[in-house]
């Protein structure tokens, strides 16, 4: 895994602001270490976190990539952070009911080379939201880019905040790989974004939320955003503005 997306992790202070289309979305960077606070959802869930030792061997903690309508099933071993791709059908568990983002336990049967998923339970229906060629890309996100280029970096992020001033999320900006795909790497989890919302959880009690990964029409840059509140006013925001409702979610 690369460096960089631990290092993204540290939001430093400058009080900077900025506002996309009537909805205040002030940004402030939070000092190493301090954790976003308010518009945050809180169930009480347990905090994501890799599976361990004494849990089961056949059942492990994953993350929803991408749903079957994609082909097989595209899933993030939190253990190893390797993505795992199943069989195209023969499932035991509904894994049509998915959706990307969900922290599920599963059992898979490896009988076969493509696995399929024996069961599966829900933990946190988190959602992931994939957009490419997005526009436009909000102020905040785009004022945070020109200050990492401006600084050198190919990285940089921000909390983001409504019109009472409250963090409602968290931004991050990763610049284009022409080569390798940056948005794609994100998209099939070959480069997860599983450590930006471990951060995220450290400092908030963990709660489903809303995760944008979002590639501009001049694929100069990526921006990952995660909207606090599952279902708040940011993360309605962004899905009206890139045109991406929200699924029906059958298993949550």
């Amino acid at each position: 895994m690369s460096d960089d997306i631990w290092r993204a992790d540290d939001p430093s202070d400058d009080g900077r602001t900025a506002t996309e289309e009537g909805a205040n979305t002030d940004s402030t960077r939070d000092s190493e270490g301090d954790a976003p606070s308010g518009e945050s959802g809180r169930s009480g869930a347990e905090t994501d976190h890799p599976a361990t030792a004494d849990e089961s061997d056949d059942e492990k903690e994953y993350r929803v990539l991408a749903t079957p309508m994609d082909g097989g099933l595209r899933l993030l071993d939190r253990q190893t952070f390797e993505p795992v791709v199943t069989a195209d059908e023969g499932h035991d568990a509904p894994v049509g009911d998915l959706r990307p983002g969900y922290l599920v336990d599963a059992d898979l049967d490896w009988s076969s080379p493509d696995p399929t998923v024996r069961s599966v339970s829900v933990r946190r229906p988190t959602l992931y939201v994939f957009a490419d060629g997005a526009d436009p890309i909000f102020e905040a996100a785009r004022e945070t880019w020109t200050d990492a280029r401006a600084a050198g970096d190919s990285m940089d992020s921000r909390v983001t905040r409504n019109t009472d001033n409250e963090v409602n999320g968290v931004l991050y900006v990763f610049a284009e790989d022409p080569t390798n795909g940056t948005f794609e790497s994100f998209r099939d989890g070959t480069r997860p974004v599983e450590p930006l919302v471990d951060r995220v959880n450290e400092g908030e009690e963990a709660a489903p939320r809303e995760v944008f990964v979002l590639r501009p029409e001049d694929g100069e840059f990526v921006v990952v955003t995660i909207a606090l509140a599952k279902g708040g006013q940011f993360a309605d925001m962004l899905r009206e503005t890139y045109d991406r409702p929200r699924p029906p979610e059958p298993l949550s």
